[in-house]
């Protein structure tokens, strides 16, 4: 119970600070901290983090920020390729999923420092692979053919790599929306957080049926340590500089990638 607590904490902590995604810390914590295989950490860690979602989606949802529509539709998309992840999952050797989590880590710290080390800001530009819009007049999306098939696209992506590695909120719903529709930043992140929730709780389901079973007891007391974690986080972010605080995060993406590396040479 003291480690899981410890690794919750530490875990929300972090997310606190960063804003970032839950399952690209929580899996890595639980794999070094409980010495679980990737197949049993990633279904305790989506508890957590679809948890702490759903709280962040209920408060975005009363300020009108979450295109619910929209999705609807992403989870819709991704509750099926949740399953097909969580399925691959248990036929791939734990080496190989190891390695594949890794390089995930990686590609983020990359996007994070190329991100951060720029040295000035950058107008924001509507994307060239933009394929879904808003209108301007009524501020909702103007649903069309293309709309849909940019929507269909995040959401089989982020479900296969929820139901696979435990990851693919943040670090995959936002940057794809931020390139294929021109929702801003605040109405993207809202509706993240409600697609996370509702792909994260099918890939705890999925995941449950093909065999892994749920330690009630670490759930309960990892998920309550990661709310109170961030709860300090986000307390203290407001005491640090951004660009610290990403370049951190950046770095300690880049220590724990090689960790699992290494893990996964030995393993």
């Amino acid at each position: 119970m003291l480690i899981s607590l410890v690794l919750g904490a530490i875990v929300g902590a972090v997310l606190g600070l960063t804003g970032a995604g839950g399952g690209i810390l929580a899996v890595p914590a639980l794999v070094f901290g409980m010495g679980w295989p990737m197949q049993q950490a990633t279904p305790v860690a989506l508890v957590a983090v679809s948890g702490s979602a759903a709280v962040g989606a209920i408060e975005a949802f009363r300020q009108r920020l979450v295109r619910y529509r929209a999705a609807l539709l992403m989870a819709v998309a991704g509750i099926p390729t949740t399953a097909v992840g969580a399925i691959l999952a248990r036929a791939l050797p734990q080496r190989l999923l190891l390695v594949l989590f890794a390089g995930v880590m990686l590609v983020v710290a990359t996007r994070l420092l190329r991100r951060t080390l720029r040295e000035s800001a950058v107008a924001s530009h509507e994307s060239a692979l933009c394929m879904a819009r808003v209108n301007p007049a009524t501020g909702r999306l103007i649903w069309t053919w293309a709309t849909a098939a940019a929507l269909i696209m995040t959401g089989a992506t982020t479900g296969l790599m929820t139901g696979l590695l435990g990851v693919g909120g943040g670090f995959i719903i936002v940057p794809m929306m931020r390139k294929l529709t021109n929702v801003s930043m605040h109405g993207v992140v809202a509706t993240s957080l409600m697609v996370i929730t509702l792909v994260g709780g099918a890939g705890v389901i999925a995941t449950m049926r093909h065999g892994v079973t749920l330690p009630l007891d670490v759930v309960l007391w990892f998920s309550l340590a990661t709310a109170t974690g961030m709860l300090i986080g986000r307390v203290a972010s407001h005491r640090l500089s951004g660009r610290h605080v990403q370049l951190g995060f950046a770095v300690i993406l880049i220590g724990v990638a090689i960790g699992l590396m290494a893990k996964a040479a030995i393993t």
